[in-house]
């Protein structure tokens, strides 16, 4: 039975705070204030993805369970749900099973209004650059050189390119336009990225809105709207507090997806949860490739925090995908042998950051005591730690093998980087192209080449890089699955955001902006008469 969200606050010593209903609350910012405590930091990640899902969000939330029910001071720190993947492919993002966050509808359906204050932030600025223009633009952005899109919270394809302006003068520049999902927002990185409200305005101020003729840089606050983009972010800028469903305290906030920007939960969340908390178990989107590389490269540096442990998620239903198994759903062996190369490359990538990984064996119904029985051997033969997860169907008491492994994996980590911030661009990218996704090399397009010039002529050198590529192969081609050999990545073109400070190579066919499925998951989301929400599983 949940709590009321009060309850917990209190139990928790928290005084600062502001109620949503019953059953969540806000964080005042007091709560955030980094190095109160030093609480452990869990890293959930995992294989390349699959379209029958790994249960990462699942795993993490029934690890906290089940370290709370071995007498542990647990917390969890996780991203928010885009109504994006909600609607489209996914359903639900809050976990699954007995191991969830509630009130999982709330949460995955607008939650505390942060992925609107986002977008109404995102738009303002998109709304003040053609004002901007259309007064004279004193600032001389090029109308062909605007850097900024719009944003919706939703999976659109036909918003990906668009004409703004059309018709009588009174209406506007005309000029290309285009939108991405809020999910993939700068404004999202920012709100993910940022420390206090000072740093938040600096990072709004900074972010670059278009180019002049000469290819200067313009920036948000050369039209002076970081202010009142701050304004409209002043709630959203605060954790949320919530529970799980073994109540739990769990902390959601900021939802950057993992294959377009950096894919983590925020830094105040994380400096709330390990404020509060002995031990805090957090995620990264997708695989070692995406999520887990930019929260190492990128979060740590920013946060200032290490990584105390990492749990890799895997199943034997997506090590069979990987190894070319005609149907999950039936025993094969042959493909869960080919497959399981997959998991050995993500379990490389790991201890190349200088960390040895617990991998969690993600139980499903399906799977047979032979099927078990093979990637263990393989598991234990390479002396690779790992523990059976049946979080999904017994909650925290099917994770207390795992909760236990994970303990013992504990231990001081000296990150070993992918890249020196002081290596040229092209270097960065080609470091991660080659040590992570383990390419033969780069090929950067004309286009690509003149973006990076243009970046490292304008100090954008030292930026991060955020590689935006496929979730589906560990490559920049979802075609290639496992563990592909003798490929080169290419890179299209380069995004350069200035106030989350992040280089964004553009890999592939990857899109920003996602389109919904023939059937996606809003014709299976309904209400009752009474109200309740059904269908987001």
């Amino acid at each position: 039975m949940l709590k009321d969200i009060k309850n917990i606050l209190e139990d928790l010593g928290i005084s600062d705070y502001e109620l949503y209903g019953k059953y969540a609350a806000k964080l005042g910012i007091s709560n955030t204030v980094p190095g109160r405590n030093r609480g452990k930091i869990i890293l959930m990640t995992a294989m390349t993805p699959t379209p029958a899902g790994e249960g990462k969000t699942t795993t993490a939330i029934g690890l906290a369970q089940a370290m709370k029910q071995i007498g542990k001071n647990v917390g969890i720190a996780i991203r928010e749900p885009s109504l994006g993947p909600c609607f489209g492919v996914k359903g639900g993002a809050t976990g699954g099973g007995k191991s969830t966050v509630e009130p999982s509808d709330k949460i995955n359906l607008i939650f505390t209004g942060d992925f609107p204050a986002i977008s109404a932030a995102h738009n303002l600025l998109s709304a003040m650059i053609n004002n901007h223009i259309y007064y004279g633009n004193e600032s001389g952005i090029d109308p062909k050189k605007i850097a900024f899109p719009r944003t919706v919270d939703m999976d659109d394809r036909s918003l990906r390119s668009i004409i703004v302006g059309n018709g009588s003068r009174a209406n506007g520049i005309l000029a290309n336009d285009s939108f991405v999902i809020t999910a993939a927002s700068e404004i999202m990185a920012i709100l993910a990225l940022s420390k206090d409200y000072e740093d938040l305005k600096e990072r709004l101020g900074n972010i670059i809105i278009g180019y002049t003729i000469k290819n200067k840089p313009v920036f948000a606050k050369d039209i002076k709207a970081n202010g009142a983009m701050a304004a409209l972010l002043a709630d959203a800028l605060k954790p949320n507090m919530v529970q799980s469903v073994e109540n739990v305290p769990a902390i959601i906030h900021t939802g950057p997806f993992g294959n377009i920007a950096h894919g983590t939960s925020s830094i105040l969340g994380d400096y709330a949860a390990m404020n509060l908390f002995d031990y805090t178990v957090t995620e990264a989107g997708f695989g070692s490739d995406l999520g887990f590389e930019k929260f190492m490269d990128i979060f740590t540096r920013e946060a200032n925090i290490g990584v105390d442990a990492v749990v890799i998620v895997a199943t034997i239903r997506a090590m069979k995908h990987h190894g070319g198994a005609s149907n999950i759903d039936k025993e094969d062996i042959p493909a869960l042998e080919s497959g399981s190369e997959n998991l050995l490359r993500h379990i490389e990538n790991v201890r190349n950051f200088g960390i040895e990984p617990v991998i969690a064996l993600n139980m499903h119904s399906l799977d047979t005591d032979r099927e078990i029985k093979t990637i263990s051997e393989i598991l234990e033969k390479k002396h690779i730690k790992y523990a059976i997860s049946r979080v999904y169907s017994d909650g925290g008491t099917g994770g207390k093998e795992l909760a236990n492994a994970v303990l013992d994996s504990i231990n001081y980590n000296k990150i070993k980087y992918v890249y020196s911030l002081d290596d040229s661009i092209k270097t960065k990218i080609e470091k991660i192209a080659t040590k992570v996704y383990g390419a033969d090399g780069v090929d950067f397009s004309k286009d690509a080449l003149m973006d990076i010039k243009h970046a490292e002529d304008n100090g954008f050198g030292g930026f991060y890089i955020c590689m935006a590529k496929t979730q589906s192969s560990i490559s920049d081609n979802p075609g290639l699955l496992n563990s592909p050999k003798n490929f080169r990545v290419k890179v299209n073109s380069i995004m350069v955001n200035g106030g989350s400070h992040f280089i964004i190579p553009i890999l592939g066919n990857i899109m920003t902006m996602p389109g919904l499925p023939k059937h996606p998951a809003a014709e299976h989301i309904d209400i009752d008469s009474a109200g309740n929400v059904t269908g987001l599983s």
